[in-house]
């Protein structure tokens, strides 16, 4: 006798067809429903999905014997039988997200009601474009898996976000560790035995926010993320816009200035050359040794010792030239995104990234920058703040695109 298939099993079947496959699809409505709008009776879902409430009762049965679903019992009723209200079950599946930072990894665990169950941020790792880099990541990602609370076969997918050129639906990277003809997605499923997807670490940010984060009700969104590089996340009608390729968002490489500095993209006049973190650090370097004081000199002797996460701290603790200079670089990046506004006229911009954490200091040299640059009958309609999530928003993204990409949502 052939056992039973589970939803997951169903999920991964690529010949299901005629009745399964209606079974299926009403299935995965009915789990995104409840990802989406919480617990439900009956009723609610036969309306919601014009179908019978046997078939309903059936196909929920079938997902409470997968463990998917769970009774949470009856609710109060004006009359009539009480009837009982279904969910998610918490801990039928489980989700990994990896943000990969320029310096460091932040690595999640999400279970299906999008309760981050356990995580670790700022684990120490240096991105560069070697094996050595990628060894160290998959090594990153064992060892946080080994001790999860979860059995493994219940981590139903990973999400991995690099900066760069990333093409989700094939799973290459263009940017990071391309020194392979196989998929970047498939050797990291390989090293670490879970399912995996990659995704650029700028719209899987915006994402998590637009989720879980400062968005309220918006469907037209930028998500500006400002750390070594530039990127942007661009939602447009509550989806996320990625372009003929894949590839859309690359604010940073906007040929902004007229100078001989050249991007790591290998252009010159790139925005990031002035008005990126990276951009920050060469010109903090730069007044140091030209003589200007900071706090900073107290812990680096050299100035080429100073990093980015030490001029943010600098100007979190009131620090005269790391204000200075993130204003300029603020002013910058604020006529950059006056010209995104004009283009997009979004009702919502919100700007994340290891700079974002200078809150005001950065905030409001690209709000002076807004007003200047960018026509006001558009401006008007469109607000400006602070991410909410901060270095959870792009492992919390992660974990949901790749729920997604699962459940088909």
């Amino acid at each position: 006798m052939t056992a039973k298939q589970t939803f997951f099993d169903e999920l991964t079947n690529d010949v299901a067809g005629g009745v399964a496959y209606k079974n299926l699809y009403l299935k995965k409505k009915i789990i995104a429903f409840f990802a989406n709008n919480g617990n439900a009776t009956i009723a609610d879902l036969s309306k919601e999905f014009n179908s019978s409430a046997p078939k309903v009762t059936t196909l929920l049965n079938d997902l409470i014997t997968d463990g998917m679903v769970q009774d949470y019992g009856k609710i109060d009723s004006t009359g009539g039988r009480r009837p009982n209200l279904y969910g998610l079950a918490p801990e039928s599946g489980f989700f990994v997200g990896v943000e990969v930072k320029h310096n460091h990894v932040n690595i999640g665990l999400l279970d299906f009601k999008k309760t981050l169950v356990k995580h670790a941020e700022r684990v120490p790792f240096k991105l560069n474009n070697t094996q050595a880099s990628l060894d160290d990541l998959c090594r990153i990602i064992t060892e946080f898996l080994q001790g999860h609370p979860a059995a493994k076969d219940k981590i139903l997918g990973c999400g991995v976000n690099l900066s760069g050129r990333i093409n989700y639906a094939t799973g290459y990277s263009y940017s990071f560790f391309y020194f392979d003809e196989e998929p970047l997605s498939r050797i990291i499923e390989s090293r670490i035995g879970i399912r995996t997807y990659l995704e650029n670490d700028s719209r899987a940010m915006a994402y998590g926010e637009f989720s879980n984060g400062v968005v309220n009700g918006e469907k037209n969104v930028l998500f500006v993320n400002l750390d070594h590089g530039i990127g942007l996340g661009i939602l447009i009608n509550g989806q996320l816009y990625y372009g003929k390729s894949g590839f859309a968002g690359e604010f940073g490489h906007i040929p902004f200035f007229n100078n001989e500095i050249i991007c790591h993209c290998g252009k010159k006049g790139c925005l990031e050359t002035e008005a990126s973190g990276q951009a920050l650090v060469r010109i903090f370097r730069e007044r140091l040794q030209e003589g200007a004081s900071s706090v900073i000199t107290r812990k680096h002797k050299r100035a080429e010792d100073v990093t980015l996460e030490d001029i943010i701290q600098a100007a979190i603790n009131d620090d005269v030239l790391a204000i200075e200079l993130i204003a300029e670089i603020g002013e910058k990046l604020g006529r950059g995104i006056a010209l995104l506004i004009n283009l997009f006229n979004p009702e919502l911009v919100i700007l994340g990234g290891s700079l974002s954490s200078t809150g005001d200091y950065i905030r409001l040299p690209i709000k002076s920058a807004i007003n200047k640059y960018s026509l006001s009958l558009v401006n008007n309609d469109t607000q400006l703040k602070i991410s909410k999530l901060g270095e959870k928003a792009g492992m919390l993204g992660a974990c949901l695109l790749v729920r997604n990409k699962l459940l088909n949502f």
